[in-house]
């Protein structure tokens, strides 16, 4: 059975943590895929919006030659373009050589990074098309920081082309699968629009990083598995401990019962032989009946008030004040016949006025239970001695009960509180003793706040200290 629960237990624990870290490393790659899908759209958006920016700007500023040559007159255009036509082939290449070097030393101007830098600066390749409505396209590669080849961008074109036409909107992106693209459209002209592309292969450092966390995550649950081993192992130990103690108990009650019920059911088989006797002959086996029976009770309810004390909580029971001193007082006077006939010597000092918080019931039976024991295990003209004191700077009241007899082997003197445990099992009889006073007292003084100890040695004899505390 323990087996069986410590395996749950470690399902258990096992199936948490990786429930834990599954939902800690989806939310993870989640977060890192949608912050690179976002900054994909922002760096073909920005792209595109760049391009349309210059275009527009060149436009103003009359860098254009398709918007100079559109605000020209026709005679003055015609003229120019005879001039045009009239110079000289040296001259035009001259100016042609001229004009490209421009563009070349423009296009390679590195951007401008760091405070001040280039608000338009892109971290990922981005390349940035205009598309005419009969279809054609032409790559805008003064802004474009990557390059596609021609039949990808044929299909890629053709794609946001067929979108474009079935779009109302004005702005237009998304994701082509086919070719691994995102891009991002807007139509400027009525003629043409801009279109940016980005490799939707920046999005596979996700999976590199789900392949990350999976390792990171075997190699924790592993390490965790290990662990949880051996922390069941230690969890568990208190459980193990109090089935073995049930079973003990459930076995040692059934033993202290199997006497008396088998006494009980001999003398019922003897009086039932001698149906036609009197009772007053079998008084002998009636008298041992009885005693029997009285014996079972008594067994009885020790078990059931250990039940009580193991079940109720001390912050459920109503204590009330109690005069500690006045209690024990009444037991020593109690014992002291019990003790007068077998020769033994009862001495008291009692602190006067010591009151204590708590149940008197149990209290009697805490104080009654270490007096009786120490009459019972004292040997003959022997001497019990009861002191009850203040210590603790008068935060704690102390029992103390001393006898002399025989002492407690140090095997045994660890168990002298657990439940039907005797270190002298041949008197059990004689002193119709079950091995449970001892572990009420302690469970009494458990629920009081207190403890009890005990010591046993041949100078001193045994001794049994229970400290309560003074509330």
């Amino acid at each position: 059975m323990l087996r069986k629960l410590r395996i749950k237990f470690i399902a258990l624990n096992m199936a948490l943590a990786a429930l834990v870290l599954l939902v800690a490393f989806g939310m993870i790659c989640r977060i890192d895929y949608q912050g690179n899908y976002d900054d994909l759209q922002t760096a073909v958006r920005n792209a595109r919006i760049n391009v349309a920016l210059s275009e527009s700007e060149q436009g103003k500023g009359g860098a254009n030659p398709d918007a100079l040559q559109k605000d020209v007159a026709p005679d003055e255009q015609a003229d120019e373009q005879a001039g045009g036509q009239a110079a000289a082939p040296d001259e035009q290449t001259d100016n042609q050589t001229a004009g490209q070097a421009n563009t070349q030393k423009q296009s390679t101007v590195p951007p401008r990074i760091g405070k001040g830098g280039d608000d338009d600066l892109l971290h990922i390749p981005v390349a940035v098309y205009r598309v005419f409505s009969d279809g054609s396209y032409e790559a805008m590669g003064a802004r474009s920081t990557a390059t596609i080849s021609d039949d990808t961008a044929s299909a890629a074109v053709a794609y946001v082309t067929e979108q474009a036409k079935n779009s109302n909107a004005s702005g237009l992106s998304g994701e082509i699968a086919e070719v691994n693209l995102l891009y991002d459209a807007f139509d400027a002209q009525q003629d043409s629009f801009l279109v940016a592309f980005a490799d939707t292969s920046y999005l596979s450092s996700t999976m590199q990083l789900a392949r990350t966390l999976a390792v990171i995550g075997f190699a924790t649950l592993l390490a965790f598995l290990v662990i949880n081993v051996f922390f069941s192992r230690w969890a568990l130990r208190p459980v193990e401990r109090a089935w073995a103690q049930q079973r003990q108990f459930v076995a040692d009650a059934s033993h202290e019962l199997k006497t008396p019920l088998t006494v009980i059911l001999a003398n019922t088989a003897i009086l039932r032989a001698h149906a036609d006797d009197t009772v007053g002959n079998q008084s002998q086996w009636v008298e041992s009946t009885q005693a029997e029976a009285e014996r079972m009770q008594g067994l009885v309810n020790d078990m059931l008030e250990l039940a009580q004390l193991d079940s109720a909580a001390t912050s459920e029971r109503v204590f009330g004040e109690v005069d500690f001193t006045d209690l024990v007082e009444n037991y020593v006077l109690q014992f002291e016949s019990v003790a007068f006939e077998r020769g033994i010597a009862i001495e008291s000092d009692l602190a006067p006025h010591v009151r204590l918080r708590g149940d008197e019931k149990r209290l009697e039976r805490l104080a009654s239970t270490l007096i009786d024991n120490a009459c019972k295990y004292s040997n003959d003209g022997g001497k019990v001695h009861v002191a009850l004191s203040v210590g603790g700077n008068g935060r704690e009241a102390r029992l103390v009960v001393r006898n002399s007899g025989d002492v407690i082997p140090p095997d045994d003197l660890p168990h002298v509180f657990d439940r039907f445990y005797r270190a002298d099992r041949a008197r059990t009889r004689n002193t119709n003793s079950y091995g449970l006073g001892l572990a009420i007292a302690q469970e009494v003084a458990k629920e009081h706040g207190g403890s009890i100890t005990a010591e046993s040695n041949e100078r001193e004899g045994t001794t049994f200290t229970a400290t309560l505390p003074i509330k």
